[in-house]
């Protein structure tokens, strides 16, 4: 019996055409099935069985669409959201789940009323970057962690072309964009904070949207995390860089998989998830004052994973990789 969920994506630009189409055709478990495509008709190109619908209304009234994928723009996630669970619909959401704490709450809430799943889409959990850091966190090589950064840097002085990015509406700037990538990122290794402060800044003339955020949580036992994301930063630095106790791992950004999505490389591919060579995290301990230095090589990822997850929390309701709890907290950080 044909057991795969079909899905419906709301929107086909670079979200939906690169993180979710493309693994939703090769997961088996999935019938990519429905598109909204507002102006331009393109999905067919590469999917030629797919039905490109004009409205998100259209896409909803389907009755053999079970799963809807929300990638809108950041500020539409809950009103869209919404109306997919109304409609008896699973849903999966782009990051940033919702732009505020009580709006992750409601969604949650009708989703369990309704008996359907409401899930965050963090695929970055499923970077080979972030799963060598977890591992070396996890082997407990550091012993107790003191202080932790975690960051994106990227360079962009000019306002991007596009306008809607660069609207002050909600859910856009970098804090949401970026850092919500990175808060997943500590509550995944770390847990919940006991407390944190933000700090959001607009620095590009004529900026109207953050594009510096810092965020500084503080956990149990002392350990301290800065998450920073910075668009004025010709240098990039380190992404991971945690001090602990008895060592210390740092680790660059390596995570191949979008620019291979962006070469039409697809996640069947052999060759997919693999970092490129000599990329390695640099772990350094001491041990009766004598200094060792390991590299640590990063196994194959892929974003196949998060599908997978998906697939075993509506087919078989596992508890999904994220949890209602995780989202939540950062929902509530990232609008503090």
């Amino acid at each position: 019996m044909n057991n795969t969920i079909k899905t419906g994506v709301l929107s086909f630009g670079m979200s939906g055409s690169l993180f979710h189409c493309p693994f939703l055709e090769v997961h088996s478990g999935f019938d990519l099935f429905a598109i909204v495509e507002r102006t331009k008709k393109k999905a067919h190109l590469t999917y030629p069985n797919v039905i490109s619908y004009n409205s998100v209304e259209e896409l909803l009234k389907d009755t053999n669409i079970e799963l809807v994928v929300v990638n809108t723009p950041s500020a539409t996630h809950f009103d869209l959201a919404l109306k997919a669970i109304q409609a008896n619909k699973h849903v999966l959401v782009e990051k940033p789940f919702t732009v505020n704490f009580l709006e992750a709450k409601t969604l949650f809430k009708e989703a369990k009323k309704r008996n359907v799943f409401v899930m965050p889409f963090q695929n970055r959990r499923f970077d080979s970057d972030f799963l060598s850091v977890k591992h070396v966190v996890e082997s407990k090589k550091l012993g107790d962690l003191i202080e932790v950064h975690f960051r994106y840097d990227r360079y962009s002085y000019k306002i991007n072309t596009n306008a809607s990015k660069e609207n002050p509406v909600p859910g856009n700037g970098v804090m949401y964009n970026l850092g919500s990538h990175l808060l997943d990122a500590a509550i995944a290794l770390f847990g919940m904070p006991l407390e944190w402060k933000n700090v959001k800044l607009g620095l590009r003339p004529n900026t109207q949207i953050d594009d510096y955020a810092l965020v500084h949580l503080k956990y149990p036992k002392g350990l301290q995390v800065f998450i920073t994301a910075n668009l004025l930063v010709a240098d990039a630095q380190p992404s991971f860089v945690l001090h602990g106790v008895k060592g210390s791992y740092v680790k660059e950004r390596t995570d191949v998989q979008e620019d291979q999505l962006k070469a039409g490389i697809k996640p069947d591919n052999q060759i997919f998830g693999i970092e490129k060579a000599n990329k390695e995290g640099l772990l350094t301990t001491i041990e009766n004052n004598i200094k060792k230095q390991e590299k640590i090589a990063s196994k194959k990822s892929s974003y196949l994973n998060i599908f997978e997850a998906v697939y075993q929390t509506v087919r078989n309701h596992k508890p999904f990789v994220v949890t209602e709890s995780d989202i939540i907290k950062q929902v509530e950080i990232l609008e503090s």
